[in-house]
């Protein structure tokens, strides 16, 4: 039986679902600078492919690398963690 690799996941916040199947997640992450010491805030996209159609805009959710499914969606949909409120 062969064994698959690991795959990336990521956690972060759907800031776009007007595409069909598709959602645009952004994940934050705080960097040190690396000469002045402040936390800056870096934000980082992804387009993931979403089955059901079934995320909103600001939903937390977990994305899961894959293969290219289209020039820029490389990521799919794992879980919504959290429902936006």
């Amino acid at each position: 039986m062969e064994k698959r690799n690991l795959r990336k996941e990521r956690i972060g916040v759907v800031t776009s679902n007007k595409m069909q199947k598709s959602i645009v997640v952004a994940e934050v992450k705080k960097v040190k600078h690396p000469m002045y010491g402040k936390f800056v805030l870096k934000t980082k996209k992804y387009v993931a492919h979403d089955e059901t159609n079934d995320c909103n805009e600001g939903d937390t959710v977990r994305i899961m690398e894959t293969r290219p499914m289209s020039k820029s969606k490389t990521w799919r949909l794992v879980e919504i963690i959290e429902r936006a409120k």
